[in-house]
């Protein structure tokens, strides 16, 4: 059964939706103007406007939460689902809708510094790209002949670098091109230098660094434009921030990484003087090595002399061997001969044997028809009054058949 409603008495307001809405919208901007929360995100949405749309929530409740795109720039990390943040905003009611949300005007993260997640999101990123991949490093040259240095003028590490390569290689050509190595312009700087070094040609390879710091004195080090620019740079890049605990971005990127500026220019340029000593010690060691084979040799040739014979000795012993093999051949061919000769005379009997002048020689004759000169095997082959040829061993004569008999 429907509950029915009774009609209001006089003096009681009724409110509009709208109006209940917004009375409660004003109380929310009154009381919450400003207020900290802590939760994790959850349902982060990113539509084409670029605000940002979120729940913010704990173990038993949640609230709607917008950042808007005006205060996203000053976010250093950028915000994922499950990341748990600490947030200053204003609560208030979404009139249109109804909706109770916080509007978000700065963010942290919780249990870590925004500029140490930031680093860490940027470096994920980049490594992911295959900017720190090992097999895109290129190796130094052996012997370069221009070495570019991108540091500051005022500091020891220019001071450093520069003494290094003179006293390692007295002949090397400096190319310096002086930059800020810490504060806003750093960054800008150093990218600006590593592509007029490139542009310039000159360089075998480039120096970028400074005499250490801390990690926020650093923080050139770990821009993004000063990443790319590294990677971008076709020449190898030897990064020298010179600083042990903490590894800059640039150090990841470079083609090689040292400790210190001073390190670094004795790994582009060889030492001359060790170079010098090295090659007398090598050619000493090749003079060592070759008289010790040459006497080998010589060892080893007197050696042969003494079992070799005198080679007439040998000349005459094989002079000898031949005389036999052609003895021994003379007899093996008239052995041949005879055996052959022996083979044909006594096929050539065997021929005779069965030849038919051999049988007529014994008294027998050959009887053939006369005309054709068939040969009569039968009697049957003939008849009477036919005439007949008869081949004896010595001539022949003419027959006339007066009977046959079988």
């Amino acid at each position: 059964m429907a509950m029915q409603l009774e009609a209001p008495s006089r003096g009681i307001t009724i409110l509009s939706v709208s109006e209940l809405n917004g009375r409660l919208r004003s109380t929310l901007d009154e009381t919450f103007p400003s207020v900290w929360v802590a939760g994790e995100i959850s349902s982060l949405r990113s539509p084409a406007s670029g605000h940002l749309y979120f729940r913010l929530k704990d173990a038993k409740a949640q609230i709607a939460a917008v950042l808007f795109r005006s205060n996203l720039r000053r976010v250093k990390f950028r915000p994922r689902d499950g990341m748990a943040v600490l947030v200053r905003g204003r609560v208030s009611l979404y009139d249109a809708r109804g909706d109770l949300q916080i509007y978000i005007e700065a963010m942290e993260p919780e249990g870590v510094g925004s500029a140490q997640l930031a680093l860490q999101q940027l470096k994920e990123k980049l490594a992911a790209e295959g900017l720190f991949a090992a097999e895109r490093k290129r190796p130094l040259p052996v012997w370069p002949h221009t070495v570019g240095i991108v540091t500051a003028l005022s500091g020891a590490a220019i001071h450093d670098i520069v003494t290094t390569l003179r006293a390692r290689m007295p002949q090397i050509r400096i190319l310096v091109r002086p930059v800020s190595v810490q504060g806003k312009q750093a960054g800008g700087e150093i990218a600006a230098a590593l592509s007029d070094l490139q542009a310039h040609g000159e360089a075998d390879v480039v120096i970028v660094g400074r005499g250490g710091g801390s990690i926020e004195d650093l923080g050139a080090f770990n821009e993004e434009r000063v990443v790319r620019a590294i990677a971008r740079c076709t020449v190898p890049i030897v990064s020298a921030v010179g600083h042990e605990i903490d590894v800059t971005l640039a150090d990841l990127v470079a083609d090689v990484r040292v400790a210190t500026p001073t390190a670094a220019a004795a790994v582009v340029v060889p030492d001359l003087r060790e170079s010098r000593a090295g090659l007398v010690r090598t050619f000493d060691a090749l003079v060592v090595a070759v008289e010790s084979v040459v006497a080998r040799h010589r060892d080893r040739v007197a050696g042969v002399g003494r079992r070799v014979r005198d080679p007439r000795e040998r000349i005459r012993a094989q002079r000898l061997r031949i005389d036999e093999f052609g003895e021994r051949a003379r007899r093996a061919i008239e052995a041949m001969v005879r055996l052959s000769r022996e083979r044909s005379r006594r096929g050539a009997e065997r021929l005779h044997a069965l030849s038919p002048l051999a049988v007529l020689q014994r008294g027998y004759a050959i009887a053939r028809t006369a005309g054709d000169g068939t040969v009569v095997r039968s009697a049957g082959d003939v008849a009477a009054g036919q005439r007949l040829d008869l081949l004896f061993a010595r001539g022949r004569a003419t027959v006339r058949v007066e009977d046959t008999y079988d």
